[in-house]
């Protein structure tokens, strides 16, 4: 090699900061896709932003190893135009999603969102192609320093997922896109800035680069001075969100508008607002004017104008309880746009105490959550739950979630730790003698989340010790369903009064002790009471297992280790689910647990066209150099497999410890770059790949045993001091799962020792597909294993596939080889 090529080859500084801010722009992007797709669509198209993300990353290394004999080239020359053309891609993508969006509810009888819907995963995953071309290219260079390129690239990533959080709060969603495309533009920049720099168009490429530039700074500018860009940038919301039913009545405006990390929250003022759910249809009075509180679109919250009449409240089936306690000190958990606690100060509580994780919720509602009488706590309820030394009288869990089919699965992704049995256990410790827990349900037919919410409040009463026949009382009204739950069994006197406050309200008793038949189905007359018949059935069946493996749907009481109240799917039910597919006004028509089994058939077959696509264009004596190992190619495979697996499900985890998905995701993502970072700059020149997968594997075996009982522990404690717990604990896994990828390409180049560097650029490029690939089936894989099986489960997956990879390391066949050494 001439000494002209050397500075060409060699990782320099601008190299290095390009690549760093190209990577910072990827993840910033992927982290701010999930929340604009939470807020414009619906959560399992957040989910889909990982798994394109992913594909992306992977097709870039499946283009490298075909075209090989241009990764010089591109190393050289094309690099500055790969950084402007992930720029330029992420602002086109962004454009296409928001004003061709797809249509998730038609989808079933318009053909016409399939091929959209292909068109977004193609647009979505151009910019991390771009992404991962970056990182492949200079991976792929001889003798690149794998450890170091790596390093930059975990770093760069960390740093965009702290990016993706704290830039909402400034700029908007929308604006922190512009300020993904100022990233990837500055690193084009600096890279047309290097000295041995010779392609012909260099010229109009940092012409392109700086024009992207100020355009995009602009935009941020914009949003930083104004809080709104170009209208060509405004996010365009789901017809089917609550707020864009709500702004089609006429008179309809939004007149607070706020983003944060981890949420957008909008306040609507309309006459045609009327929202009291659980209200008595004997109240014939007129409702006070409202205005409507939503987080991220949805769920639309009743938000009630100061000295508003409350004349209603008394109509309500938690005045029951105040009438049974009145001056209670009452614990309100996340009250959204404060309806509970209006009510609740109405009824006679003596004090209310309001516990609410959402500050801009805070914000909206300042008027209600201000009053003298109420003590604002800025915390998740579960943390308040576990960390609280004061008792109350009454415990209330208001009802925020708009109502939604369970038969539509579109909401069966999300974690709920508000109904888990840990969670109803939590609230019976927080309670005086004799105090009462208060929650509501919609009612859906056949019972559903009603007949969830009594399974697991019965499974925590009689975890406790209690006798549940005596202790919990189950009304119904036109169409929620209402949980009295006590800490005691309920005396005659409160029995007493709460059938006499039934039958002036017209609610009907579905569960109370002593009810019998005749007793239910009076007011909201049904054909057949199912709901008396179905609670009771379930609480006398033994074993209880019997009943939940005939009913229809899957109402087993969840767990901290299995949140997804949403989901209700069992396999009986796929016939009905084929059969009423294009029939249902429902997203995609069906259970939402069918939509991640399709995405993985989707994963899996690109996933192996990926794989196999570079064995079929190379030559024939390269692809036999190629099979002839396959043990590197199996190894890659499943450290890809791994990291996802055990990232997704420790994110996951996470959101109950910190009381917010974008902080779990944020602390997870960022502590295992960050750290892996450091152990792929570092502990790869300390440790071997074998010890360090032992130590990983060995590491993440106590992990798992251990983190529920040190999340127990700790959920009380300030949400700073578990964020730094949360990190110490990821640390070190973070450190190990950096070493393996490294060491694995330096190992690849052991392989090749006589070669001229053409074969071992060719199997990096391949190995970076693979990798890739892998991850695509995991990040999907992660969410089908939760959702069935569980959080631990998923992990275990996750911490045999490296234990997997540490046979593959100590196995004979590659004794001969130096990776063990």
């Amino acid at each position: 090699m001439s000494a002209l090529a050397i500075p060409k080859d060699r990782f320099d500084h601008r190299q290095k900061l390009s690549l760093f801010l190209v990577s910072a722009a990827g993840l910033s992007f992927e982290v701010t896709l999930t929340r604009l797709f939470s807020v414009a669509q619906f959560y399992h198209f957040a989910f889909l932003i990982v798994s394109i993300a992913l594909l992306g990353f992977s097709a870039s290394g499946t283009a490298l190893s075909i075209f090989q004999s241009f990764k010089r080239k591109l190393l050289q020359e094309l690099l500055p135009w790969i950084a402007i053309s992930m720029s330029i891609s992420i602002f086109f993508a962004y454009l296409l999603i928001n004003w061709l969006p797809f249509d998730s509810f038609s989808m079933a009888w318009d053909r016409r969102q399939i091929i959209i819907l292909l068109i977004h995963f193609i647009a979505l995953a151009t910019p991390f192609f771009f992404n991962g071309l970056m990182t492949g290219v200079i991976l792929a260079r001889k003798n690149a320093p794998h450890s170091q390129v790596y390093a930059i690239n975990l770093l760069g990533s960390a740093t965009g997922c702290l990016i993706a959080v704290l830039a909402p709060a400034y700029l908007q969603g929308e604006g922190t896109i512009t300020l993904c495309i100022t990233l990837a533009s500055l690193a084009a920049i600096v890279l047309y800035a290097q000295k041995h720099f010779s392609f012909s168009l260099k010229p109009l490429g940092r012409l392109l680069s700086v024009l992207v530039l100020i355009f995009s700074t602009s935009q941020m500018m914009l949003f930083l001075l104004s809080g709104s860009g170009m209208h060509m940038l405004k996010l365009h919301l789901s017809p089917y969100k609550s707020i864009s039913y709500a702004l089609q009545q006429p008179g309809a405006e939004i007149i607070f508008n706020r983003w944060n990390g981890f949420s957008l929250v909008n306040v609507v003022t309309s006459p045609s607002i009327h929202s009291i759910p659980g209200l008595s249809y004997r109240y014939l009075e007129s409702l006070p004017s409202q205005e409507a509180l939503f987080v991220d679109g949805d769920n639309l919250n009743a938000l009630l104008p100061p000295n508003a009449s409350m004349e209603f409240a008394s109509f309500l089936p938690e005045a029951a309880v105040y009438k049974l306690k009145p001056q209670a000190d009452t614990l309100i958990l996340e009250p959204r746009g404060g309806l509970s606690i209006q009510v609740a100060l109405a009824l006679g509580a003596g004090s209310v105490t309001a516990v609410e994780a959402n500050p801009l919720i805070i914000q909206a509602a300042k008027h209600i959550y201000q009053q003298p009488e109420v003590e604002v706590v800025q915390t998740s309820g579960r943390s308040y739950l576990s960390g609280t030394t004061q008792k109350f009288d009454v415990i209330l869990l208001p009802l925020t979630d708009s109502y939604h089919p369970v038969s539509s699965g579109a909401y069966s992704l999300g974690e709920d730790y508000r109904y888990t049995i840990e969670s109803f256990k939590a609230a019976l410790y927080a309670l005086r003698p004799d105090g009462l827990i208060v929650l509501s349900r919609w009612l859906q037919n056949p019972p559903s989340e009603c007949l969830r919410i009594f399974a697991t409040a019965v499974t925590a009463l009689e975890e406790m010790g209690y006798y549940p026949a005596d202790q919990l009382i189950a009304l119904r009204g036109y169409n929620t369903g209402i949980f009295f739950i006590k800490n005691s069994p309920f005396s005659a006197r409160e029995l007493s009064e709460i059938r006499i406050f039934a039958d002036e309200k017209a609610f009907d008793m579905v569960f109370a002790p002593g009810l019998e038949s005749e007793d239910a189905n009076r007011y909201n007359l049904l054909p057949e009471d199912f709901y008396f018949s179905t609670f009771h059935e379930l609480f006398s069946t033994r074993p209880r297992e019997k009943f939940y493996l005939s009913y229809a749907y899957d109402v087993r009481p969840i767990t901290d280790n299995h949140p997804f109240f949403g989901h209700y799917f069992k396999w009986s039910q796929a016939r009905q689910v084929w059969q009423s597919l294009g029939k249902t006004w429902q997203p995609f028509g069906g259970a939402g647990y069918f939509v991640i089994l399709a995405l993985l058939g989707i994963a899996l077959l690109l996933a192996t066209v990926l794989i196999l696509l570079p064995l079929v264009k190379v030559k024939k004596q390269k692809g036999r150099q190629m099979r002839r190992q396959p043990i590197p190619l199996i190894y890659f495979g499943l450290i890809g497999l791994a990291y996802l697996l055990v990232e997704m499900p420790m994110i996951q985890r996470y959101i109950l410890f910190l009381g917010n998905p974008a902080y779990a995701l944020t602390a997870v993502l960022f502590t295992l770059l960050l750290f892996s970072a450091l152990g792929s700059q570092w502990g790869s020149r300390h440790l071997s790949v074998s010890t360090a997968l032992l130590l990983l594997c060995i590491l993440l075996i106590v992990t798992l045993l251990f983190i529920p009982w040190l999340i127990k522990i700790s959920l009380g404690l300030p949400l700073a001091i578990r964020g730094l717990i949360g990190m110490l604990m990821i640390a070190p896994l973070g450190f190990l799962m950096g070493i393996p990828f490294p060491s694995g390409l330096d190992w690849l180049e052991t392989l090749y020792p006589k070669n001229t560097g053409k074969s071992v650029q060719g199997m990096i490029a391949w190995v970076w597909a693979i990798n890739g690939a892998a991850s695509v089936i995991a990040s999907i894989l992660a969410s089908l294993l939760a959702l069935s099986v569980g959080f631990n489960l998923t992990f275990l997956v996750g911490i045999l596939c490296y234990l997997g990879a540490f046979i593959l390391v100590k196995s004979p066949a590659s004794h001969s080889q130096p990776l063990h050494q």
